[in-house]
């Protein structure tokens, strides 16, 4: 059997009592560390942390062995019980619905423990989940590369009067494009984009493509470490929002769409005026 299992949002006691279970009743236990992290990362720290809770020893599943090398634990699995823990809920990534796909393509059982995650702990700010639109993700802009598919999205949702979830990029074990170049695997240091560097680059698109889809005083809620004891909830106009230091990872960002009263009520409490 491949369990796998989601870890909740905020540090290693919100598995469920389900996972936990099933954690301890594998032969061999894998964490995912990639799509997203803990409130206190995947160090070796943070692992320890982990082990010593959930009783096993546990080793990191880097994006390299999930996307190139998962018939390793896939292999595993249909010879023993094998764990895969995902921060979050295991399908708040696509990455863990092509790790089913193969599973049982393979002929591996495969069983789903589902957790929270930020496409339902953004309920918290206080704006109704049925009236979120198609949700987007805003990557890192380069000097060469500066992708804006998600403007449409967010226009199309604007336009139904919905709120846009935005995920914000988080690149961990990214390789070097110049080492590649000379043949050599190098990785850069892990980055996570902050709620100002997504609003500066929703800004830039829409000077860009010029069709009002947001202006600087589009109502927005900026969200830093969502489901952990020290979590920030923000609302403000995207230029009031500019100036907030929200502090560590992880991020993300939601535009206002139309409101209810109990939502205008409950934003209130976040305003920053």
């Amino acid at each position: 059997m491949l369990y796998i299992i989601g870890l909740g949002l905020g540090d290693e006691k919100d598995i469920t009592l389900r996972g936990l279970e099933a954690v301890r009743s594998c032969r061999k236990v894998y964490v995912e560390a990639y799509t997203s992290l803990l409130s206190f990362g995947i160090s070796s720290d943070g692992l320890s942390k982990l082990e010593e809770l959930y009783g096993k020893t546990i080793a990191v599943a880097d994006r390299e062995m999930v996307e190139e090398k998962a018939d390793t634990f896939l292999s595993e699995a249909s010879e023993s019980d094998v764990g895969f823990l995902v921060v979050g809920d295991p399908f708040g990534a696509t990455t863990h619905t092509d790790l089913v796909i193969r599973a049982k393509k393979l002929g591996v059982k495969v069983e789903v423990i589902h957790n929270a995650s930020v496409m339902n702990a953004v309920g918290a700010c206080g704006l109704q989940l049925y009236r979120f639109g198609e949700t987007v993700s805003i990557p890192f802009f380069t000097d060469s590369w500066r992708p804006d598919s998600f403007y449409e999205k967010i226009m199309e949702n604007q336009r139904l009067g919905l709120h846009t979830l935005c995920l914000l990029d988080i690149q961990v074990k990214e390789p070097s494009l110049e080492h590649l170049c000379r043949g050599k695997k190098v990785y850069l240091p892990p980055r996570f984009m902050t709620v100002n560097t997504a609003l500066s680059q929703l800004l830039e698109v829409e000077q860009v493509r010029g069709k009002q889809a947001y202006s600087e005083e589009s109502k927005c809620v900026g969200i830093a470490r969502l489901g952990s004891i020290d979590q920030v909830i923000i609302a403000g106009s995207m230029r009031d929002l500019l100036a907030v230091d929200f502090g560590p990872p992880l991020h993300c960002l939601i535009i206002v769409g139309q409101t209810h009263e109990l939502e205008d009520e409950m934003l209130r409490f976040f305003s920053l005026s």
